[in-house]
């Protein structure tokens, strides 16, 4: 069931850099972060209550509630028009526990893959942070692009993979390895191209600016 909420958390991230690059009217992607949202309280519930005890489920049960309320977050305060402080630092305290995720999947869990794809969260909601928080604009194309990315590295593929059978029969050490380099080579080529785009698209506003200033 799990893997079900992550194809989703693909499918709204991806909705969401879209939405920062310009490319997605904002009160329109709020009402699928409110949908996914919903999906991804109900999920990790289930998850608990079935877990009969086992740690191990519960732990990771427990971080998808960081992701749920994120974009519950979004979708709320897209629609009501609020300012984005509020979901800037609950990103940073999400970037935060992510680190922590990351740790348990490789000391506990012994899973290699979600080890690192917890440090892409990181990085991203890190971002999240800067922009919506800090209100750090220049940002906003970066953030955006990694948003997208992000949103088919760490969820959708995953999750196909998964739910397919396919991501067990390949080796986790390398995985992690592809993962790692993949991250490194793509997120540092994109940071120059991005930076001479300024705010971005929308002359030069984004949905955190517009929200900041009403």
């Amino acid at each position: 069931m799990g893997n079900v909420g992550l194809l989703y958390v693909g499918a709204v991230l991806f909705m969401n850099g879209l939405m920062l690059l310009g490319k997605v009217e904002p009160r329109s992607a709020a009402v699928f972060n409110l949908f996914v949202g919903v999906l991804q309280v109900i999920t990790p519930l289930v998850l608990v209550i079935t877990a009969n005890g086992d740690t191990n489920v519960i732990l990771n049960a427990s971080g998808l509630f960081l992701f749920a309320f994120t974009y519950l977050y979004v979708g709320i305060g897209v629609l009501g028009e609020f300012d984005t402080t509020g979901v800037g630092y609950f990103s940073l305290f999400v970037a935060i526990m992510a680190l922590g995720y990351s740790y348990a999947n490789f000391q506990v869990l012994n899973d290699r893959p979600f080890a690192v794809i917890w440090l892409y969260w990181a990085f991203l909601w890190f971002l999240f942070f800067l922009l919506l928080g800090l209100k750090r604009e220049h940002l906003t194309v970066y953030t955006g692009w990694v948003t997208a990315i992000e949103g088919w590295v760490t969820g959708a593929i995953p999750a196909f993979l998964l739910l397919s059978g396919y991501w067990q029969r390949w080796n986790q050490s390398l995985i992690a390895i592809i993962l790692v380099a993949f991250g490194v080579v793509v997120f540092g080529a994109l940071w120059p191209r991005t930076r001479k785009q300024g705010m971005g698209p929308a002359r030069g506003e984004t949905v955190a600016a517009r929200q900041a200033h009403r």
